[in-house]
């Protein structure tokens, strides 16, 4: 289905027969990303006695029960219920689910003993650019990303200022392919988390973090329409399906 729409005064021709999936899918399987130090998750067929909710297995139905934790298995969303002795609910606060978003690529810098990126990087990729989301792609960038086992790996991340940056910024809904946009281990500090939402100052309730995205290399750096879809948990997170649609005019 073709669409017109209109962002910053400049008329945009949209096919929504063609969505760029972000998201990295949940499979009970070894080949599932994990990150934070868990098991793999399951999905697996409802047993009581000698009866298995399996159809292959004599049951009408499949009837599966899923054990997943949102921020260890897969792509999922974020509000400031993640770090805020109250849990707000990112199904209370993500109410809008369209957003103009830039697509940007940033190669992480040696930083004391980690790999991360800076302020510097973000300025450059973003430029002049006022997306409401920005989704960023962390070079090297394979399909291993899909099945990664996270833990231990100290990844690279985002420096608090560039976070800082991105929010000054206006940007309210920031994706990147990585378990998280803090250091692995960093003793609770959380620097980048709370710039993003800025838990010093007026708290961003309406600010996303959406996590464990994968940006095929097909994606070109640039402006794009996002659907950032969650499910509806009532939790500080949830698995999201951000979905990227190119913009033509």
């Amino acid at each position: 289905m073709q669409a017109k729409i209109t962002i910053d005064q400049i008329e945009y021709s949209v096919d929504f027969t063609k969505p760029i999936d972000l998201s990295i899918p949940v499979v009970s399987s070894e080949q599932n990303p994990v990150a934070w130090y868990l098991d793999a998750p399951k999905i697996e067929p409802v047993k009581e006695g000698k009866w298995v909710a399996a159809v292959a297995q004599g049951s009408v139905v499949n009837f599966n029960n899923v054990y997943l934790n949102p921020h260890a298995h897969g792509t999922h969303t974020e509000c400031v219920g993640h770090i805020t002795e109250k849990v707000y609910s990112i199904n209370e606060h993500l109410k809008n689910f369209m957003f103009k978003a830039q697509v940007i690529t940033l190669v992480p810098e040696s930083y004391a003993d980690d790999l991360a990126f800076t302020k510097k990087q973000v300025e450059k990729a973003l430029g002049t650019a006022r997306p409401e989301a920005v989704v960023i792609r962390t070079l090297p960038n394979t399909s291993s990303k899909k099945s990664r086992k996270w833990s231990n790996t100290n990844w690279p991340y985002l420096m608090a200022d560039a976070t800082a940056y991105l929010r000054e910024c206006g940007v309210k809904h920031l994706l990147i392919d990585l378990p998280s946009v803090d250091r692995e281990r960093d003793e609770g500090v959380l620097a980048s988390h709370k710039a993003w939402w800025n838990t010093e100052g007026k708290i961003r309730f309406d600010a996303t973090i959406t996590e464990m995205i994968f940006v095929p290399h097909t994606v070109k750096d640039g402006l794009y329409l996002l659907n950032l879809q969650i499910a509806s948990f009532e939790n500080d997170a949830a698995p999201s399906k951000p979905i990227l649609y190119t913009l033509e005019n």
